[in-house]
């Protein structure tokens, strides 16, 4: 049984990453990029916004209009999220549930920013369940270094050997693993890599698999 649980947030705790995608490609398209290579993309779930610029400049190189696409990106994603809420991952709002009627501190821990994590939790209602939130760019290094999750189990007071690290990306898992974490994977949209399979943890298709561990007799 955990002590803590440290939870990312996009794929892992609301169905976000499909919306990220979607405002990218039709962003790629506003700037004049239509053709792109989506393998390029999928590298940057989970990493910090440093880390998704120098990814994309990588993949598409020094002629692809970079501030251009992650300002039309950015439009196209936040117009959304601020005017509808997120739907919640299945199974989450149970865990969440179960979690605080046992007394389980929580956090997130996650590579977008502040005010954009604090709108995405408080539009789907999940705010109230965490005590804290370690946000892009407060914790020393991004995912998939492991401060943001050692920060998050400070953060709950909790050891991070006794607490679940929840994640759905490969930079996610490889950060909560780095910090000693019980890592869980529910993938979203990209399956684990063979190099992060190789970790030996458990991959799930639903959080429902840890409520019904939770509540079983």
């Amino acid at each position: 049984m955990p002590h803590g649980v440290v939870f990312d947030m996009d794929g892992t705790l609301l169905e976000s990453e499909k919306l990220a995608r979607s405002c990218f490609l039709r962003a790629c398209t506003d700037v004049g990029w239509p053709d792109v290579d989506v393998g390029v993309y999928d590298q940057c779930v989970g990493a910090t916004h440093a880390a998704t610029r120098e990814l994309l400049i990588s993949g598409y190189g020094r002629e692809f209009p970079i501030d251009d696409l992650l300002v039309r990106w950015s439009e196209r994603y936040h117009a959304h999220i601020e005017q509808y809420p997120l739907d919640i991952k299945p199974g989450v709002l149970k865990l969440l549930e179960e979690l605080a009627s046992r007394g389980v501190p929580m956090a997130v821990a996650t590579s977008s920013l502040r005010p954009t994590t604090e709108t995405k939790l408080n539009m789907a209602g999940l705010r109230p369940y965490f005590d804290h939130l370690v946000c892009g760019g407060e914790a020393e290094y991004g995912k998939p270094d492991p401060a943001p999750y050692l920060k998050a189990a400070a953060l709950i007071g909790v050891a991070p050997h006794l607490c679940w690290g929840l994640e759905d990306s490969d930079n996610g898992l490889k950060s909560a693993h780095a910090a000693g974490l019980q890592v869980i994977q529910i993938p979203d949209e990209i399956h684990p890599s063979d190099e992060v399979r190789k970790i030996g943890h458990p991959i799930l298709t639903s959080v429902q698999t840890l409520v019904d561990y939770l509540t079983e007799d």
